[in-house]
């Protein structure tokens, strides 16, 4: 079975109020994902979890409606 790409939200640092980046990640166990994405540039934002990182990610509920949201990292073990 092909890994299958999804969007997580990843909260984004120093920004003075909370401010989420959606980025692509593959799902590698249950609740646990291994974000994709390449780099930001650190002089555009700083990310709480970096790229390749894996993560524990849950749903939250948004205006824009439910997400998947990196709240932990995860042993990549």
């Amino acid at each position: 079975m092909a890994d299958q790409v999804q969007r997580i939200l990843v909260r984004l640092l120093d920004e003075g109020v909370d401010c989420w980046r959606p980025v692509d990640a593959i799902l590698v166990g249950p609740g646990i994902f291994r974000i994709t994405s390449p780099p930001p540039s650190p002089e555009d934002e700083r990310w709480e979890f970096d790229s390749g990182q894996h993560v524990v990610c849950e749903e939250r509920e948004f205006d824009g409606g439910r997400h998947l949201v990196a709240v932990l990292a995860a042993s990549s073990d």
